[in-house]
């Protein structure tokens, strides 16, 4: 039976690399916290959390080959497992309890580090916000916010799992909420999908595969979403951890291509 170990921010992340890599869904495995994980301050001084997942069924993992004469490393899974959430995630009202918890722990702690921002709650709308696996987005807006963003979003990934935590912890409650600051994610998010569609172009018109830079595994998502109707390409992952990247494929250059 096929076995992988895989290291990650936290469990839920962990586990969603793992499914991937061996090209599984999660009732298809056994998964063995071997480390929890703690968060640091803002990303800070955490410890990564490590799972084991096994097969059920020997035979049953089955890696995408390479296409020939493209990238050596072996991307893994259908793009939509890339960034989904574990199945015992909830999805609440955004009136629940849990997101009333969550807007108020953002708000205590902006005021503990003396940072001037409303936060306003919402129903998640785009793949970016999390649509179909949050229950809510806490918006940040103010002036000169862009510590709590961070280089390339890093502080903000932080501050939503820090967030998170938070309420899992009180309320025992597997629930997921979205932080968005000054727009940063709606920004972001339509940035990654007009680079999608140029990288998309390329690929149709070069007959061979592109690979983007390291995304964290929420923008993967997007652009396997983005993509996933374009019947001239298709797209999968490559590397591990911070340095995973999305490649994109025309369909005839992949075999078992969707």
């Amino acid at each position: 039976m096929e076995s992988v170990e895989v290291s990650a921010k936290n469990v839920d992340e962990a586990i969603d690399e793992a499914l991937e890599e061996l090209g599984l869904k999660r009732q298809q495995v056994e998964i063995e916290i071997l480390t929890a994980g703690k968060p640091g301050l803002f990303g800070i001084g955490g410890e990564q959390a490590r799972v084991r997942v096994t097969a059920l069924e020997e035979g049953t993992a089955r890696p995408m080959a390479e296409p020939e004469g493209e990238d050596t490393a072996r991307p893994m899974a259908e793009p939509a497992m890339e960034g989904a959430e574990p199945a015992e995630i909830e999805i609440k009202d955004v009136a629940s309890p849990e997101v009333d918890l969550a807007s108020d722990h953002l708000t205590q702690l902006l005021a503990f580090m003396e940072i001037d921002g409303e936060v306003s709650v919402r129903t998640p709308e785009t793949p970016g916000d999390g649509l179909g696996r949050a229950s809510a987005v806490l918006d940040v807006n103010g002036d000169d916010l862009g510590l709590l963003i961070g280089r390339r979003g890093t502080t903000l990934a932080a501050l939503q799992y820090m967030i998170n935590l938070m309420v899992s912890r009180k309320m025992d409650s597997r629930v997921l909420i979205s932080l968005d600051i000054e727009h940063y994610r709606r920004r972001r998010e339509d940035s990654l999908t007009g680079l999608a569609q140029r990288m998309a172009d390329r690929v149709r018109q070069s007959g061979r595969s592109l690979t983007l830079e390291p995304m964290p595994a929420g923008e993967r998502r997007i652009i396997h979403l983005v993509l996933a109707e374009d019947s001239a390409v298709t797209t999968g992952s490559v590397g591990e951890g911070d340095g995973r990247k999305v490649v994109i494929y025309p369909q005839r250059g992949r075999p078992g291509g969707r």
